[in-house]
């Protein structure tokens, strides 16, 4: 027969009473919590429509980015043989995917916002065919993505290696699929989608940027571009970089929703590690050169390196004295 000694009891008589009041005080708890949703200070959405969902949008970016690399996410062997069956299966998840939570994003404005929509499916299923008509393109702008990548990188063994390991390829990706969504005005979606590319790579791109043809994001971490960034061609940054807009005091951001707040980046400008610039008048002009921790709030004109004077460095011995 077993022996329970005296304390192995007391702690056993101890956990049977907090179980039990737990138990006759999860009644209370439970309507207070629930009580507390139909505060006006609390979010929810409760409803008869579902609502967009994340784990989706996640695989609405894993479907599209074996669409837009074929054989190179896929998981499966792809040839010459099984291509257009692969791609055709493809094809088919992601349009049911997508047109879903296009569709629930619709419905899900029309629930926040008090609308009277009478054609959110029918607007879904048009969105999500305009999508796809324009992954041909998309993946051509990719291929210059990745090209330039290659041409500004000596690291890069191969273009294998970008489309696999380089987190810049992989937000950039996701930001091309969310912006063209964003175009096509599906709400909430596109910006679920970059800001899963966001926690997955540290490079934070709203969907709403305007970004040109072969763009490379070196390194990558901590990059931040901002809704209404104009980007041009052939544009070059590096980790750390803000393309951001100026601080604003409290309640003033309802009044400049839609308005030019972040910076224009023009041809083949170069944009070094740590460099901060702000403000929706703020141009950097063709051909610039901007240097890493530079802070800016003007625009720079063409053809102009912008550099921080070199700090004064002082080396000390061990002792502490001066060398």
């Amino acid at each position: 027969m077993e022996q329970i000694f005296p304390q192995e009891a007391d702690h056993c008589r101890s956990e049977h009473e907090s179980i039990t009041r737990f138990r006759q005080l999860m009644p209370d708890i439970t309507r207070e919590i629930i009580d507390s949703c139909a505060e006006p200070d609390c979010f929810m959405h409760v409803g008869y429509e579902p609502i967009p969902s994340r784990d989706d949008a996640k695989r609405i970016i894993k479907v599209g980015m074996q669409i837009l690399f074929p054989g190179y996410f896929a998981g499966k062997k792809i040839d010459p043989l099984n291509l257009t069956y692969r791609i055709g299966q493809l094809t088919t998840t992601l349009f049911d995917l997508i047109t879903q939570q296009v569709v629930l994003s619709y419905r899900h404005d029309c629930f926040r916002y008090n609308k009277s929509c009478t054609s959110c499916a029918s607007e879904g299923h048009e969105a999500a065919l305009a999508f796809f008509r324009s992954i041909p393109d998309l993946k051509r702008m990719l291929a210059d993505d990745v090209r330039a990548i290659r041409d500004g990188d000596p690291a890069a063994h191969s273009v294998d290696e970008i489309i696999f390991s380089y987190p810049g390829v992989y937000a950039i990706s996701v930001y091309r699929m969310a912006h063209k969504l964003y175009e096509l005005g599906v709400p909430i979606l596109p910006r679920i989608m970059t800001e899963i590319a966001h926690s997955a790579t540290g490079i934070d791109i709203h969907p709403g940027a305007q970004i040109g043809r072969r763009f490379a994001i070196d390194h990558g971490t901590g990059v931040v571009i901002g809704e209404t960034c104009l980007v041009g061609e052939n544009v070059r940054i590096y980790q750390g970089v803000t393309l951001g807009a100026l601080s604003l005091p409290p309640g003033a951001g309802e009044h400049l929703k839609g308005k030019k707040r972040h910076p224009t980046i023009e041809d083949n400008a170069i944009i070094y590690s740590g460099a901060t610039i702000l403000g929706g008048e703020t141009t950097i002009g063709k051909n610039c050169t901007i240097g890493g921790n530079v802070w800016l709030t003007e625009s720079v004109p063409p053809d102009t390196k912008v550099f921080i004077e070199t700090p004064e460095l002082i080396y000390m011995d061990s002792n502490g004295a001066k060398k």
